[in-house]
């Protein structure tokens, strides 16, 4: 492992564990915990699900949101690695997912078409608390490596406290309330990610930076700026020039 890469790696712990701040923003940690497992684990794209309190699970968070990955995430909620590690609280992993259409046949077929063929899937757990899982995925057939898989349980390890964190803090919550407040603001993100596509001729991942990058930009939570996006408080006209500096129709 590169210097660049502990380092990169040390940065993001920290990053994960610091959720003692005011404007603690859920979706973008859990943005950020799936991209950063993408950048530095040896995998290409990973994905978070979150127990709806209802006895199902909602991807909330995806190192893309491209059209053909989103497909793969929303179908992970049903069935595959990802149920599988909520069910057991171990990670479950495949080598290669064209040989897995009996056990996940509406999961493998979907993941495979999108280029994937090696999957692995890490609880998000305190003790005997599962709140969710990390799905990491591999374009080319083979078991994930032991070292990303480890990687992944820590990182996926260091968010579950810090989301459950924030329970402690906020005593008036409990964590039921709190993960379907943030499922509630995935809804709205979804919903204000069509209306800049629309405005601004972007695809679904273009759209999603450009609402992350206004919210940075502006030191403003992505659920807050996705809401005024969907209920016309937000031209998106403004926001595409803020974040491109180009004029947008």
């Amino acid at each position: 492992m590169s210097d660049a890469r502990d380092q990169r790696l040390a940065t993001t712990f920290v990053s994960l564990a610091d959720t003692l701040v005011a404007d603690f923003d859920v979706l973008d940690f859990l943005a950020m915990l799936t991209e950063r497992a993408a950048e530095l684990l040896d995998v290409d794209a990973a994905a978070v699900i979150l127990s709806d309190q209802r006895g199902g699970w909602r991807t909330t968070a995806g190192s893309s949101e491209q059209a053909e990955l989103i497909e793969v995430f929303s179908a992970q909620t049903l069935q595959g690695p990802c149920l599988d590690c909520v069910a057991t609280g171990v990670a479950v992993a495949s080598a290669d997912l064209a040989t897995e259409t009996d056990r996940w046949p509406q999961f493998a077929p979907a993941a495979v078409n999108a280029g994937f063929r090696a999957a692995c899937a890490v609880p998000m757990r305190l003790r005997d608390d599962v709140i969710g899982a990390l799905t990491l995925l591999g374009s080319t057939p083979g078991a994930i490596d032991d070292a990303s898989v480890a990687l992944g349980q820590a990182l996926a390890d260091v968010a579950t406290i810090g989301i459950l964190q924030q329970r402690a803090i906020r005593h008036d919550e409990v964590v039921s309330e709190q993960l379907q407040a943030t499922l509630h603001h995935r809804t709205v993100v979804e919903q204000a990610k069509g209306v800049l596509a629309e405005a601004g001729g972007l695809d679904m991942h273009q759209a999603y930076l450009a609402l992350r990058g206004y919210a940075h930009t502006h030191h403003r939570r992505l659920s807050d700026v996705a809401r005024d996006v969907a209920t016309a408080n937000l031209d998106p006209g403004a926001l595409l020039t803020d974040t491109t500096g180009v004029p947008r129709s």
